[in-house]
């Protein structure tokens, strides 16, 4: 076995023009543990900025998503390429059991020259395998331990498994969330996204933390904390939480969504004076601007205005409330946003290149920008494990000694372990 390179980054690793300006994370290591998409949201975003994220890809969660979702089993190597989500890009892969004894000297040899270690297993579990803070801290001490889970690492519910829904109803978000007197299932996934932005915004502040202190720490993040901040304004408004009335009770002129003639769907959110007021004179209906508040009215109002709506196509109330100045958007389906030209405009929308497939797959841009560190170029996932061997090399792992932790069964081919 050959020593390992003191910090050998970039082997594998998707590369960036020569002359293209640093990506903002460039220098960063993230070892992602994570199996669903909070943790995954969180590396995604660092590996979009530069970052080096190595995804420890477990053979055991692999034929867990495969049960609950159905994914990678086409036989097409790139149409399965080409299922890998959003959130796998720009990131490495090394398929190995975390758990095997034989695992452990590798991912600790990683782990020790990581910034940012990120992990979604329950409380406890991740230590158990021989990767919990504690032993990693000690191990890296400028480490930055992100864990993200269910209902955080303290507190009655910290054992509790749970997805999105669960941390939503947790919250009491999920109350609320579709606008209607009875709670549903949310169609998107809410607080899988609120855990991973302040994933995000943990590890960024622990690493600024770093630069004064010179250590890591551990960051807590639960899904179900995440979701409260869509609390604040409803709390803010209401002094007897316990008298709340349930969602979608009265009208307000504040906005809607209405039908229209052709069963599409148009949002407004006039609920300024001077945007309601323009509304109302687009619409024809200058009346009803005095009736904004005038709350005995509003049912009335509501009739009236569903009715007017029907009276013309969605494109059709669109152009003539744009030309207004209103407020208004059509209600556009998923595949209509990633055709509408203000979204691919805002490179929200990517046609990222599949190795193997001339057809590129459409995936979702990086949701901000910076003005001089873009992101790297999207580049989508290979298969798991396809970058192992030079991870392992590049660690310092020669190949008698690859060769040997295949054949233990620590570190697997897609097929299986064995050369």
């Amino acid at each position: 076995m050959s020593p390992p390179s003191s910090r050998a980054r970039q082997d594998a690793a998707p590369a960036a023009g020569s002359e293209a300006p640093m990506s903002a994370l460039e220098d960063l290591r993230i070892v992602d543990f994570s199996r669903f998409l909070p943790g995954a949201y969180a590396s995604w975003i660092a590996a979009d900025l530069g970052a080096d994220v190595i995804r420890i890809e477990h053979p055991r969660e692999l034929a867990k998503h495969k049960a609950m979702f159905g994914s990678d089993e086409d036989p097409n190597a790139a149409t399965r390429r080409r299922a890998r989500p959003t959130y796998t890009r720009n990131k490495r892969s090394l398929l190995i059991n975390p758990g095997h004894d034989q695992a452990r000297a590798v991912l600790h040899r990683l782990i020790a020259e990581a910034d940012i270690l990120i992990e979604d297993y329950r409380p406890g579990v991740l230590a158990k395998m021989g990767y919990g803070y504690a032993e990693m801290a000690e191990l890296n001490p400028r480490l930055i331990y992100c864990s993200v889970s269910f209902a955080g690492q303290t507190g009655p519910y910290a054992s509790r498994p749970g997805h999105d829904p669960a941390a939503l109803a947790l919250a009491g978000a999920l109350s609320r969330l579709n606008g209607l007197p009875t709670p549903t299932l949310p169609g998107l996934q809410v607080a899988d996204v609120l855990a991973g932005c302040h994933a995000t915004i943990a590890m960024l502040a622990a690493l600024q933390a770093r630069e004064k202190s010179g250590r890591g720490q551990h960051a807590d993040i639960a899904m179900s904390d995440a979701s409260m901040p869509l609390l604040m304004v409803t709390m803010g408004r209401h002094d007897d939480l316990d008298a709340l009335p349930p969602p979608g009770g009265a009208w307000h002129p504040k906005g809607g969504v209405w039908e229209c003639a052709d069963g599409g769907w148009l949002c407004t959110t006039d609920m300024e004076p001077a945007y309601w007021a323009r509304f109302c004179a687009a619409i024809g209906r200058p009346d009803l601007v005095a009736l904004q508040h005038d709350v005995a009215q509003h049912p009335a109002v509501e009739a009236e205005l569903k009715a007017l709506f029907r009276t013309r196509s969605r494109d059709d109330w669109f152009a003539l409330l744009s030309a207004a100045g209103t407020q208004a958007m059509p209600v556009l389906s998923i595949a209509e946003a990633l055709a509408d030209p203000h979204n691919r405009a805002r490179e929200m929308v990517r046609d990222v290149p599949v190795a193997g497939d001339d057809r590129p797959v459409v995936q979702l841009g990086l949701p901000f920008h910076l003005s001089a560190s873009p992101p790297r170029a999207p580049i989508a996932a290979g298969m798991p494990g396809a970058e192992s061997a030079a991870i392992l090399e590049a660690l310092g792992f020669d190949e008698a000694a690859r060769f040997a932790l295949e054949d233990s069964g620590a570190f697997a081919s897609e097929q299986g372990a064995g050369r």
